[in-house]
């Protein structure tokens, strides 16, 4: 696979529709230009692109006639590009692309910052103070870091994703207005055609003329997801359905299904893969709507939907030992999860077991502690148990499940690190403060506290290393030896280890 070209990252002031304003650019327009013309789907959510004789801006997979280069303004974010005046384009749809993968955005704390903000943490009465105490920021420190690796302020992230998300719905759905507003985060009705009018410069019921008929159903309603090929859907449905726990996921007819709680929201979801799109289409109860922000995030992060495999394959295929699985598996992801507690007790409880064995205990315990639930879907009758409903268990009561004493009560204590909130796993996370907190938990060592910021953080770089699986693809014997090779593999280690678990090794 030919490497994408490297783009690095400047600020500079340019004029644009309607004055002056403060941008990302990339430091090589002509290779963004390349890119465009190319229709290169690798560049797909890296770049957008705003046409000043249209006041549009577009994916650079636009199908639309590609303008002359003078015409042209490139941004990093859609929010950018919509602050300099530009309206999304109705053919590309800028609201389907993905989004910047982990390693993708140069500052830490910005990146954490807008993984919450994207998934609606200034929505519902969220205050941009409150997120920076949780970032361990002032809320200026916050504005400034935000502004300096975006050129845009978070409340204009916010907008952007929630003006973005109604387009979406509009678009794809029949949903009334007012459940469109809603579900997007507005507060009302009237603030949600203001602004949409504002910016896009036309109502929003412009938007749902033009989407074909369709009858609205109640019970469910389905989105797309886009994603940057190749996607190697196959291998990530396999990994994904032996680890399926029994009542809350079933994967079944080359799709995957599971129950879900995001905050007071109870569903499930259903996904299948639609290649010729480059999207997965997800099906979801009605009843996740008030939570469809935060979902949508999850379900982007379960799927790794924002990977770059382009630039993880040019990386990860220049080492003998990685160069074939990277050939034969071209799309390689990197699973996540959808419940950070859920993922780091399958973990726990898979510690020095088989893969089916730890499978079995995790729907023993799914089945004491989770919360009944009725759904469509035949084998999802239960959704996972709360950090806050186990913390209340005694260790005992886990064991008679027949899950060991130390494992119960690494589990009780994991619980209550994360129900008192000492403890958060989900993308966004500092990977290294937190592998260090699990890693302070009893029973939770080194591999436990990697695989765990490898799919509930999102860490690209995480590295389970004392993993015999890992030791024996690659044909060692010692860790620190197995360490050493990996500094190669920096800063796609995870995808390294799926690589080599993919080629028969079980992670154990």
């Amino acid at each position: 696979m030919t490497a994408a070209p490297r783009l690095g990252v400047r600020k500079r002031r340019d004029v644009g529709r309607g004055g002056c304003y403060i941008s990302c650019m990339r430091t090589d327009d002509a290779t963004c230009y390349r890119a465009l013309a190319a229709r290169d789907r690798r560049f797909d959510g890296v770049f957008f692109v705003g046409v000043t004789t249209t006041g549009i801006y577009c994916r650079p997979i636009c199908p639309a006639r590609t303008p002359g280069a003078d015409r042209c303004r490139f941004f990093d974010h859609a929010a950018a590009a919509e602050q300099a005046g530009f309206r999304p384009c109705l053919r590309c749809r800028p609201e389907l692309a993905p989004g910047h993968a982990p390693m993708d955005a140069p500052g830490r704390l910005a990146r954490q910052a807008a993984v919450r903000i994207e998934a609606g943490a200034l929505n519902d009465g969220g205050s941009l103070e409150r997120l920076a105490d949780e970032l361990g920021l002032s809320s200026r420190q916050l504005r400034r870091v935000v502004q300096q690796e975006f050129g845009v302020a978070p409340v204009v992230l916010a907008q952007t994703k929630r003006l973005l998300l109604a387009k979406h719905l509009l678009t794809e759905t029949a949903l009334p207005m007012i459940a469109v507003a809603s579900a997007s985060g507005f507060a009302s009705l009237r603030r949600f055609n203001a602004l949409f009018r504002t910016h896009y410069g036309m109502p929003p019921s412009r938007i749902r003329r033009r989407q074909a008929d369709a009858p609205a159903d109640a019970a469910s309603l389905t989105l797309s997801l886009a994603y940057r090929p190749p996607f190697a859907w196959d291998g990530l449905l396999g990994f994904l359905s032996g680890r399926a726990t029994a009542g809350v996921e079933v994967v079944a007819d080359v799709r995957y299904a599971r129950t879900i709680a995001v905050g007071d929201a109870r569903g499930w979801i259903r996904v299948e893969h639609r290649p010729k799109r480059n999207a997965v289409a997800v099906e979801m109860a009605s009843s996740l709507l008030p939570a469809l922000a935060p979902l949508l995030g999850r379900i982007r992060c379960l799927f790794d939907l924002d990977c770059r495999p382009d630039r993880i394959a040019a990386q990860l295929a220049v080492d003998p030992r990685l160069a074939a699985a990277v050939s034969l598996f071209p799309g390689l992801r990197v699973p996540g999860c959808v419940d950070g507690f859920e993922l780091a007790v399958r973990t726990i409880l898979g510690q020095r077991i088989s893969v089916a064995a730890a499978t079995t205990l995790a729907g023993r315990f799914a089945s004491a502690f989770g919360e009944p639930i009725e759904t469509p879907i035949a084998g999802l009758d239960r959704i996972g148990p709360s950090a806050a409903r186990v913390a209340a268990v005694d260790p005992s009561e886990i064991q008679t499940l027949g899950i060991t004493g130390p494992r119960a009560i690494a589990i009780r204590e994991l619980a209550a690190a994360m129900a008192d909130g000492s403890i958060r796993l989900e993308p966004g996370a500092d990977p290294d403060a937190t592998i260090a907190r699990l890693k302070r938990l009893p029973g939770v060592g080194d591999w436990t506290a990697h695989y765990i910021a490898m799919r509930a953080l999102r860490w690209p770089d995480a590295f389970p290393t004392g993993d015999l699986g890992l030791l024996k693809a690659v044909g060692e014997s010692s860790i620190r030896n197995l360490d050493a090779i990996a500094e190669t593999w920096r800063p796609w280690r995870a995808y390294a280890a799926m690589h080599l678990w993919n080629t028969g090794a079980t992670p154990t």
